[in-house]
């Protein structure tokens, strides 16, 4: 079922009208109009607050809209699978560029030259969203902070909660110029790159992120949490009914866990593992009740 049609239909049985949606959203008439009109796809239900709103205002119930909404973009992305990529536009790469570390930002031009929308553009961007959605995630409940961000973007706070909500909907390649304008702008002052590891400094504006100003990402070596050598013996254990037989999902998930350095544990061992994890004498109370 389409979410605009399911809204509207509710809004005809209730009598009710866009604009009382808009207050219960806490977002401008315009959005939901849109919304309503088709022409702004449905956002995503696990990056916005919108939906439990809207099915509070309509009498729904919670997660009703939410389904309708993840059942329309997943048929939508569907469609789009087979469209290549389109590169970002241009006002966007130069907000990327120009927001650069002063001493990086004409290599980084050259570098970003070279290709349309290259890997490398992609992973600096990418990164870029994701600090500021994750500024953006946690602070959306602060009323506060959504005017804060309409005042420097000279929005009201109805359009700055539109315009925040957007941006949390949107990816790399669909970001918009009222996304770069009202958001990134205002909240990245800088990003810096180390070439030879790749670590990504960015620094972002202390009104908006007071204590969380700086963020730093690097790709960091790591040793195996130990060396498979277990799977001969758990998987003969599944196969033997005498041994594995009644276990439950969390059960197999725990003996599957389990990790060993330079040793073999045979189907007997997590046999006997089982029978620890059942019985009661094997373990104290933790005296939460549970």
């Amino acid at each position: 079922m389409d979410l605009a049609f399911l809204i509207r239909r509710r809004l005809n049985e209730m009598g009710l009208e866009q604009r009382d949606l808009a207050v219960a959203a806490e977002v401008t008439e315009s959005y939901i109009s849109q919304l309503l009109g088709g022409k702004k796809a449905p956002p995503a239900p696990e990056r916005t607050d919108i939906y439990g709103r809207l099915e509070g205002r309509l009498g729904m119930g919670a997660g009703d809209l939410s389904r309708v909404a993840a059942a329309q973009r997943a048929a939508e992305r569907k469609k789009r699978l087979e469209e290549p990529p389109t590169p970002l536009f241009r006002e966007f790469r130069e907000l990327i560029l120009r927001k650069c570390e002063a001493g990086k930002s004409r290599q980084m031009r050259e570098i970003f030259g070279k290709e349309p929308f290259g890997e490398f553009e992609r992973l600096i961007t990418q990164k870029l969203l994701d600090v500021a959605k994750d500024v953006a995630r946690e602070e959306l409940k602060s009323e506060n902070w959504v005017q804060l961000v309409g005042r420097l973007s000279g929005k009201s706070y109805e359009e700055a909660r539109v315009t925040i909500l957007e941006f949390l909907d949107t990816d790399v390649f669909h970001v918009s110029l009222d996304n770069c304008v009202s958001f990134m702008d205002p909240l990245i002052e800088s990003w810096d790159i180390d070439l030879e590891t790749f670590g990504v400094e960015v620094v972002l504006n202390r009104r908006l992120t007071p204590g969380h100003f700086l963020k730093r990402f690097a790709y960091v070596e790591k040793e195996p949490e130990g060396a498979p050598l277990l799977a001969a013996g758990f998987e003969a254990f599944l196969r033997d009914e005498r041994m594995s037989g009644g276990a439950t999902e969390e059960e197999i998930e725990f003996l599957r866990r389990l990790r060993f350095r330079g040793r073999r544990p045979t189907a007997y061992y997590y046999y006997r593992e089982l029978q620890n994890l059942r019985d009661g004498l094997s373990f104290e109370d933790s005296g939460d009740g549970e």
